[in-house]
């Protein structure tokens, strides 16, 4: 598959570096062309003989990621409106209120993940994942020597399954986590991790990993 991470970040570097693990091309859409081609020249050292490149915009992706932080997402989904249209979109956001971290940033009943999908086009299907691991395990795919879980929500069966197997490809295991709606679950579970970083010592070095 061709992945399209828009944001040149360090989340973005981790999913393209699973991407480009699992064999599938990369493109990078951002702002700022040097913040850009730098991620691209990190990619190919940590991938050598990767598909990657920098890009304009998302034609020819089969996934698209919106590797932003909160709201940025909707926002970008909005503005490019129907250039979307039949792509699978992947909300990774958290929407933490950054100036207290102390509460969500969305209102009760409702998720990131969902208003992305209010504000999206006509036939553009949003899955949440991701959300729940840090850029720096993305990296190495693993956590305690056991492969990072993915949490993946829904309401597009076949979104789901292109979403779960690129996170299969890059050595991770994708856990479904229901409907587009257990998006709430997902991101307030996220920020009570983020939050838990202290008291932890493990400087954004923890996952959440269901064992049997």
């Amino acid at each position: 598959m061709q992945i399209t991470l828009i944001g040149p970040g360090s989340m973005a570097g981790g999913i393209a570096t699973r991407a480009l693990t699992g064999g599938h091309g990369v493109r990078l859409v951002g702002n700022d062309a040097t913040k850009t081609e730098a991620l691209v020249d990190v990619l190919r050292e940590r991938v050598p003989g990767a598909d990657v490149e920098a890009a304009d915009g998302v034609d020819g992706a089969d996934i698209v990621v919106l590797a932003l932080p909160y709201p940025a997402g909707r926002d970008v989904v909005a503005a490019r409106g129907d250039e979307l249209a039949g792509k699978v979109v992947v909300d990774i956001s958290n929407p933490v209120d950054f100036a207290t971290f102390d509460s969500l940033a969305t209102p009760p009943g409702t998720s990131a993940a969902e208003e992305i999908a209010a504000a999206a086009a006509d036939g553009v299907t949003v899955v949440k994942a991701f959300n729940t691991t840090f850029a720096g395990l993305l990296v190495a795919g693993e956590v305690g020597g056991a492969p990072l879980d993915v949490f993946i929500a829904g309401d597009d069966e076949m979104a789901k399954k292109k979403v779960s197997d690129l996170v299969t490809s890059g050595g991770l295991r994708p856990l479904d986590a229901g409907p587009l709606r257990r998006a709430r679950e997902l991101e307030a579970l996220q920020f009570l991790h983020m939050a838990m970083q202290q008291a932890l010592g493990t400087n954004w070095g923890s996952a959440i990993k269901i064992l049997p």
